[in-house]
């Protein structure tokens, strides 16, 4: 969602995109702000892209291990590269987010093997959020017995790094096929708290897995009472919400809330309202590159703020 022109980027540069276009994006902490820059371009060592501010956090999201159909029949396969990449990035951001759907079907296999390939990954400071794949065996389960000790077995917490606070929140544990997230009561009662000791000036990271706002209600992209949350998020100068889930990007700034959603490692879904319902997409080959893309980000001084501009490799 941009009205900038789309950049045409080089027949390398496309090739390059290519084989690794929408396993993640990077952020960039500069002046205060985040700025989302797409990981295909922070990781060329000739690209400047990255170079405007200190890469603060790496999102890698949905890379479904376990998945073996025919959109993708090695995700396995995708997530190594997708990390092969990160790791050769000339300057390393500090920290690695997963935004949920680490496995397709939560068994322990499944993080087992996920947890392999992860651990190749340089950046060691890894937060995750839980995706509905990750919590089909409840809230006892593989999932927190791996991951929750960061948050005392609830999956949702903060931490600060760099001046910025961190919030990862989970809108999934009582997902229904097509709908809406949720957080609770609970929730929302400890996130209000959490953010009240904080100033306005605090730059603000918000992690999870199923939108904050609606994308589009029939197929659940969103979360039913994100609005409260919102609420206690809005007096932020600067706040960045960020999601996986239906596998592509779509972004959107709300006041000084920029929200923006992940590609998967995994395989893509088609767009809002295209077709009977979300769900693995197959495409011809010749397609692929339709799905995958390059992320332009262009910095507005008066105001500060980053325009995206979202290009196919099409």
């Amino acid at each position: 969602m941009s009205s900038d022109l789309p950049s045409q980027p080089s027949r390398r540069n496309a090739l390059k995109c290519l084989a690794f276009g929408g396993v993640g994006t990077v952020f960039v902490l500069a002046g205060g702000v985040l700025t989302p820059v797409e990981l295909s371009l922070a990781a060329s060592s000739k690209d400047k892209s990255a170079a405007s501010g200190v890469p603060l956090f790496l999102q890698i999201s949905d890379s479904h291990i376990g998945f073996n159909k025919e959109a993708n029949p090695d995700v396995a396969g995708t997530l190594k590269q997708t990390i092969d990449y990160v790791n050769a990035m000339p300057v390393k951001p500090a920290l690695a987010i997963h935004t949920g759907d680490i496995t397709h079907l939560s068994k322990p296999e499944e993080f087992d093997h996920a947890a392999q390939i992860l651990s190749a990954l340089t950046i060691t400071d890894l937060h995750t959020v839980p995706g509905e794949h990750d919590v089909i065996d409840g809230p006892q389960g593989e999932y927190f017995k791996r991951f929750g000790q960061q948050s005392d077995n609830r999956g949702y917490y903060s931490f600060d790094h760099a001046g910025v606070h961190f919030v990862g929140l989970v809108n999934v544990m009582h997902f229904k096929p097509n709908g809406l997230g949720n957080l609770g009561e609970d929730q929302l009662a400890w996130l209000e708290k959490d953010l009240k000791g904080r100033t306005s000036s605090t730059p603000v990271v918000v992690f999870t897995h199923m939108p904050m706002w609606t994308i589009y209600e029939p197929w659940g992209w969103g979360t039913g009472d994100a609005g409260q949350a919102m609420e206690y998020l809005k007096r932020f100068g600067s706040v960045t919400v960020l999601n996986g889930h239906i596998h592509q990007i779509v972004s959107k700034v709300e006041g000084n809330i920029t929200f923006h959603t992940a590609r998967s490692t995994a395989y893509p879904q088609p767009t809002a309202g295209n077709g009977p319902g979300p769900g693995p997409l197959t495409v011809a080959s010749d397609q692929l590159p339709k799905m995958l893309g390059v992320t332009s980000i262009k910095i507005s001084r008066h105001p500060l703020a980053a325009t995206l501009s979202d290009t196919t490799l099409a």
